[in-house]
């Protein structure tokens, strides 16, 4: 897997590689999320849900939230080589009945690394209905040749239904006694810098934090009310193990402590994440 500022002197080149890495990342792709700034076609800022997207108690999952809007600084990988640096997230509602979220994003601030930005996260069918704010801060770590073009779309089709497998398995996380590991980095889950992704990240932090507060709380009908993950590393080879530990609090309300390690980079932390959950009520059959 090769960084693509590498490429950077061969504008060819480099366009050839991120419309191969970008087409290729599984985090979008396999959530339907487009963006506007990156990819050919309409402008569209929704995803439709699925039940994988949804925690046991028919909430939203914050990773999935976080995937539909990372907040890195109004960066695209057209213009930077973006990297994350924090991102929180504001559960408001967990939109048990909502069939499809609408994402809407503001550049607070550009520099000339560093970026701020943040999201409104709507109920498409009902835009007033706010479900979860989101904010995050990115750098930028390198700058791509000028004029690179939009690059087509290759969402994939993913039908929702009964067997769907949830996102940790789809991911390749994978529990190992108390912890919780993704496997050494792939290019479908590698950023075009070649690091692990923030989606994969999203997914493993907040599986390892609701099996922590589960266990603390002697019940999986708990629902993640908010989180603030910081990106300390890149991840590069791993595989990625995140361990950490639940705090109860008052009121039923949980928090777990998170930190994800490259077990490939003798145990480097790549990134934490603190989560607070809240009990939920049974999910409704569907």
């Amino acid at each position: 897997m090769r960084d693509i500022r590498e490429l950077a002197g061969d504008p060819e080149a480099y366009a050839a590689e991120l419309r191969r890495r970008w087409g290729g990342l599984l985090s979008y792709r396999y959530l339907g999320r487009s963006y506007p700034s990156m990819d050919l076609g309409p402008v569209d800022n929704t995803v439709t849900l699925r039940r994988d997207m949804r925690n046991p108690t028919g909430g939203l999952l914050l990773a999935v939230l976080g995937i539909c809007s990372p907040e890195g600084g109004g960066m695209s990988d057209l213009e930077a080589v973006p990297n994350p640096v924090v991102h929180s997230c504001q559960l408001l509602d967990p939109g048990r009945d909502v069939t499809r979220i609408e994402v809407i994003s503001e550049t607070l601030r550009r520099g000339r690394q560093l970026g701020y930005s943040r999201s409104r996260i709507v109920d498409a069918e009902q835009p007033e209905r706010v479900l979860a704010l989101t904010e995050g801060q990115g750098i930028a770590i390198g700058t791509p040749p000028a004029g690179l073009p939009k690059m087509p779309v290759d969402p994939i089709a993913v039908e929702d239904g009964p067997g769907l497998p949830p996102l940790r398995e789809v991911f390749g996380v994978v529990r190992r006694g108390a912890d919780w590991v993704l496997p050494e980095l792939t290019v479908e889950v590698a950023s075009p810098d070649a690091a692990l992704h923030i989606g994969p990240q999203f997914v493993a932090l907040e599986t390892a934090a609701a099996d922590l507060a589960a266990r603390c709380a002697g019940t999986e009908r708990l629902q993640a009310i908010s989180s603030h993950v910081m990106f300390l590393a890149r991840g590069k080879v791993g595989p990625f193990r995140v361990s950490g530990a639940a705090l109860p609090g008052a009121g039923g309300l949980l928090a777990a402590r998170v930190t994800m390690v490259d077990e490939g980079a003798g145990d480097r932390p790549v990134s934490v994440g603190s989560y607070q959950f809240a009990p939920a009520p049974r999910r409704a059959q569907r």
